[in-house]
């Protein structure tokens, strides 16, 4: 297995969790997530992305001297949005909550383009398509344009 298969693994793992999550920041009018859900959520997406930015700095070539410390830095950054997320939930802070929820997707989505850029990218175009949220998925799809009357738009 490469270092690229790898990651993308540990990725592919984190999707039910953050299909979760944004279960969670999309709830409205529903009972309040509890700090259990979005603890076990969190913590199983910075353990996934721990590992998979250890499998991107074995696969790393002498080249990019610095790679350890972007990823620690991005990785750190993950935690503590994690642990915000946490605390919002403890809390009770629902609006909060949500708002944390959306910047862990957000930096969760950063850590996986950075290991890419640590390890190379991903083999697969599709490898990061969960990674997004669906906003930002429609957002990059093209826009069909205004109609012309007469003309056939597929040609």
């Amino acid at each position: 297995m490469t270092a690229t298969e790898e990651i993308q693994g540990h990725q592919e793992r984190c999707q039910p969790y953050l299909l979760r999550l944004r279960m969670l920041a999309h709830s409205e009018g529903e009972l309040a997530p509890t700090a259990a859900e979005v603890g076990q959520a969190t913590s199983a997406i910075v353990a996934e992305a721990r590992a998979a930015s250890r499998a991107a700095l074995a696969d790393v070539h002498s080249g990019y001297p610095g790679a350890g410390t972007f990823l620690r830095v991005r990785l750190d950054r993950l935690a503590r949005v994690a642990e915000e997320a946490l605390s919002a939930a403890r809390e009770g802070d629902t609006a909060g909550l949500r708002r944390r929820l959306h910047r862990f997707e957000a930096v969760t989505s950063a850590i996986w383009a950075a290991q890419d850029a640590v390890c190379g990218p991903v083999s697969s175009a599709g490898a990061h398509a969960g990674s997004e949220s669906p906003m930002q998925a429609q957002s990059r799809q093209p826009s069909p344009g205004p109609a012309i009357e007469g003309r056939d738009r597929s040609a």
